[in-house]
């Protein structure tokens, strides 16, 4: 990496730094974050920041993970996409890949999404809490999570997404508190940000163990939640 680049890694990882560390936290328990720093004003900027962090993101040592993982698995999507989708962690096709949700959970996410009249191509920028697979796909710890916060931070700093989707009890996790469950406000819309919308879905892996496509079923639900997300795209 050049001089040049290097700094730039470091300004974003700085930027990313001090978005996590203004974190605040509402009466309400969930969390607010302060814009800092990171100001893209087109697509260009968006990208190369993200690369830059991406680059800072792949020499990371920040925890025990780093030793097993064959790639870091950044992100998969334009920068400029409307919706910011977060996983959980990538599980070992992705680690091998170095692209989140390409395993059958990914295939039957890019099939809910179609079906919702929502491309992953175009609409979609998919990235995980964790950027490094968890040995036995086990669920990452706090410690873990907390580790690869800053990137996670600094990706949506940059995005600025209009819609956040937190797929997954891990995801929804890193945004409210522990006790929360997914099955409680799933397909919510919930006061996260001040300035985008924020929706818990169900993930595609626990899906997969679901097969009733009838009502009030679970993939019942993730075609009505996707549906909400078109529709609010389309309306903002």
């Amino acid at each position: 990496m050049t001089p040049a680049r290097a700094e730039a890694g470091k300004n974003i990882k700085n930027a990313a730094e001090l978005w996590y560390n203004n974190t605040i936290v509402n009466q309400r328990g969930y969390m607010k974050h302060l814009l800092t720093k990171v100001n893209c004003k087109n697509s260009d900027e968006k990208q190369k920041a993200l690369v830059e962090l991406q680059n800072v993101c792949s020499q990371c040592r920040a925890c025990d993970l780093c030793k097993t993982r064959t790639s870091t698995v950044f992100s998969d999507g334009k920068a400029d996409a409307p919706v910011m989708l977060i996983g959980e962690a990538p599980g070992p096709e992705e680690d091998i890949a170095g692209k989140p949700f390409v395993g059958r959970a990914g295939q039957l996410l890019n099939t809910f999404l179609s079906d919702a009249g929502l491309s992953r191509e175009n609409d979609i920028y998919i990235c995980n809490t964790i950027k490094c697979h968890t040995p036995q796909n086990r669920i990452p710890s706090n410690a873990e999570r907390r580790a690869c916060q800053v990137y996670l931070f600094g990706q949506i700093s940059i995005i600025r997404p209009k819609i956040i989707l937190l797929c997954g009890s891990a995801a929804l996790q890193t945004f409210v508190d522990d006790d929360v469950k997914i099955s409680d406000i799933r397909g919510k819309w919930l006061n996260i940000f001040d300035d985008t919308e924020v929706m818990a879905i169900s993930h595609p892996a626990y899906l997969l163990r679901q097969h009733s496509t009838e009502a009030n079923t679970p993939r019942w639900f993730m075609k009505k939640d996707l549906e909400k997300v078109k529709n609010m795209l389309q309306s903002i």
